[in-house]
């Protein structure tokens, strides 16, 4: 559990509470199946023979009735220890049956050692393990060693927020909140701790992220990008298809504005599915081109770099720059002479993959780095690109999955950001319905349809081979029955899945693209890094077994030409409550940042964001799904507190200083205590 010293155990907070403010009588006990306490003495105790081993019975009386307590292990060492008409505290479930009531494998106290405890209204339950109840370590030992600290320490913890933000926001003291969050006296002293915990975990994390952005434009200096030249004005004027939409103008000054300050830009470019996002981080290589620096875009997998490479030459072809494209499947006789002409700079662009981190890729001058995808590449990889050069390029993430805001925050709290949140002019909404098998017949003759008004279709599957557990048609036994619906020569189809080598692949999407086939059945690998215009229909089986995030990309891949779009969601008639809410979800909304939000409500931080950035959402009493604006209140305090004194120098910031100061040495805010 994490728990190695002392400030570990304190820090472990009560998941949650039972409420014991109530002691009942025997007579007057609920006719039903709740926890209950009561005071008792014990009367007799016996052990029984069952069909199946032995029980331990024990009666107690309280003057108003009697009630069994049962052992059905343990009973010896429990027998051991009890004591004859001596009054206990009892606190367990209660158990009806024909008439009588029972309470199996209680919790007893003496009542004269329950009175030397803290004075406690609501029982903290703490995370446990299995492993750790089976050794003897159980909540009742637990509320012990916690009742042991708080006596050694005396509750003497130093305060670490400034006077002005908690008598603004009226926080519980530090030792009183620590006191409280164990020991609640009230449902209300409760609530106001986990307020005052809440509010100084989300404010550290975000005096952190923000101080070291701060620090890093201070110390990190960057190449200024000072001239708007002849590639970006060529461009913008004579070559770009479409007018700029104000969110693309708006992110593209900010980018402008961050390369020119002489500190290294660390921004991250948000956009939804098909917002341009490509066209953005195109001009602000344009402008390091025009500023005599090379630059370089990172995507995560072959397709998608391949499919970069071929959109950023179709608009550049009326344009004399030079483009490569470094990939894994390149072979030797073509890597060796692109490798020379970028280190000689005669190649201005580099698209590629994580080749593009190998230590033989040297640029002459390398000014821009766009990650695309950010988080599937790890830190250390990221970091690599910044060596490519005497000082560190400027960096430009963008990520087509939209995160949720307050997620943001706290994930790239270090990063400027930038969101478009406009589609551009012409493109029309997609239209997303859901239907179950029984209506797999029109959604065929819909397909018809589509086709013979020249459209492409794309079906989508989630398993390749069949799944014994689950009961989910498989691509294979998918792509059989879509040929019999729609026969050759009339119709054709390709096919596509991960167990594909990389040539295959390339081919049948290529057919697909060329529109040589109408109907691409596939798995999730055209979740990304596919564009074909053509495509108005997106069929995805055995949807509620997709996640919203996933589901949303899959959306994206049609809607990007002129015509009406469809996404049709099938699913069985059985679904869960979640799943059922997901398939509303992307009914109801087209906007990533508003699916977003659910997907977080619904997965919670860590699992949105997978392992690689899981360390800054180990919160200990936070929940950034619940407490959105909580977390906004503490970054703007961090925000606020920041810009009045950079270097936390004024007298009233000493408790601020000193918390952070002493945070440098751990990863988790709740490791340093004073």
């Amino acid at each position: 559990m994490g728990i190695h010293t002392f400030q570990d155990l304190l820090h472990c907070f009560p998941h949650r509470y039972i409420d014991r403010s109530t002691t009942f009588s025997i007579a007057n006990l609920p006719q039903n199946n709740a926890e209950v306490q009561l005071i008792g003495r014990i009367t007799d105790l016996q052990i029984i023979p069952q069909k199946r081993g032995k029980r331990l019975s024990v009666q107690v009386e309280d003057g108003s009735g009697t009630l069994e307590l049962v052992w059905f292990r343990g009973y010896k060492w429990i027998m051991e220890g009890l004591r004859k008409n001596e009054p206990y505290v009892i606190f367990g479930r209660l158990n009806w049956f024909n008439g009588g009531v029972s309470i199996p494998h209680p919790e007893l106290e003496l009542l004269s050692q329950f009175e030397k405890g803290p004075k406690i209204a609501l029982k903290p339950l703490y995370p446990s393990t299995e492993k750790l109840t089976t050794r003897g370590v159980s909540q009742r030992i637990m509320q012990k060693m916690m009742t042991e600290l708080m006596k050694a320490t005396q509750s003497g913890f130093t305060e670490s927020l400034s006077l002005t933000i908690i008598e603004q926001w009226q926080l519980m003291p530090k030792k009183d909140a620590l006191f409280q969050i164990h020991f609640p006296q009230s449902h209300n002293a409760l609530s106001k701790a986990q307020f005052r915990l809440k509010f100084e975990e989300l404010f550290y994390i975000q005096l952190q992220l923000l101080k070291k952005n701060l620090d890093r434009k201070q110390k990190i200096k960057g190449y200024r990008f000072s001239t708007v030249g002849d590639h970006f004005n060529q461009f913008y004027n004579e070559v770009l298809p479409f007018d700029l939409t104000d969110s693309q103008k708006k992110v593209l000054k900010e980018i402008r504005t961050d390369m020119g300050t002489g500190a290294q830009m660390n921004r991250l470019l948000q956009g939804d599915v098909g917002s341009g996002k490509t066209i953005v981080a195109l001009m602000a290589i344009l402008l390091a081109l025009d500023n005599g620096y090379q630059g370089c875009i990172m995507a995560p997998t072959e397709i998608l770099a391949q499919q970069h490479y071929q959109s950023i030459e179709r608009l550049l072809k009326k344009m004399d720059i030079r483009l490569g494209l470094l990939t894994g499947s390149v072979k030797e006789k073509e890597r060796k002479p692109l490798l020379e002409q970028l280190a000689q700079g005669e190649l201005q662009i580099l698209v590629g993959t994580h080749a593009l981190l190998e230590d033989r890729v040297k640029f002459k001058n390398l000014g821009l780095v766009i990650i695309d995808e950010q988080h599937r590449f790890g830190v250390a990889q990221r970091a690599k690109l910044w060596k490519k050069n005497t000082l560190p390029p400027h960096v430009l993430v963008m990520t087509a999955t939209p995160i949720p805001r307050t997620l943001a925050m706290s994930l790239y709290g270090d990063l400027d950001q930038s969101v478009i949140d406009e589609l551009p002019p012409g493109r029309k909404p997609v239209k997303t319905v859901h239907r179950t098998d029984k209506n797999r017949l029109k959604v065929f003759q819909f397909i018809r349809e589509e086709i013979a008004q020249g459209r492409q279709v794309y079906i989508v599957y989630p398993l390749i081979q069949e799944s014994e557990k689950m009961d989910y048609k498989d691509l294979m036994d998918g792509y059989e029955s879509i040929a019999r619906d729609f026969p050759a020569p009339k119709y054709q189809i390709s096919i596509v899945h991960g167990q594909m080598n990389a040539e295959d692949k390339a081919y049948e999407m290529q057919r697909f693209v060329e529109g040589k086939t109408q109907i691409m059945v596939a798995t999730t690998v055209i979740e990304v890094g596919v564009n074909v215009p053509n495509a108005s229909v997106m069929i995805i089986e055995s949807a509620e077994r997709f996640g919203l995030s996933q589901l949303h990309q899959l959306r994206g891949r049609v809607g990007r030409g002129n015509a009406q779009s469809y996404c049709i969601l099938m699913s069985g008639p059985k679904r869960s409550e979640e799943a059922t809410m997901r398939l509303q979800t992307m009914v109801d909304h087209n906007d990533g940042f508003k699916i977003a939000e659910v997907d977080l409500q619904l997965r919670g931080p860590g699992d949105l964001m997978g392992t690689q950035q899981s360390g800054l959402l180990q919160l200990k009493i936070a929940d950034l799904s619940k407490d959105q604006q909580l977390l906004k209140t503490a970054r703007a305090w961090a925000v606020k507190i920041l810009k009045e004194d950079p270097l936390l120098q004024q007298p009233e910031n000493a408790p601020i200083r000193k918390t952070y100061t002493a945070l440098g040495a751990y990863k988790n805010i709740w490791n340093y205590i004073s």
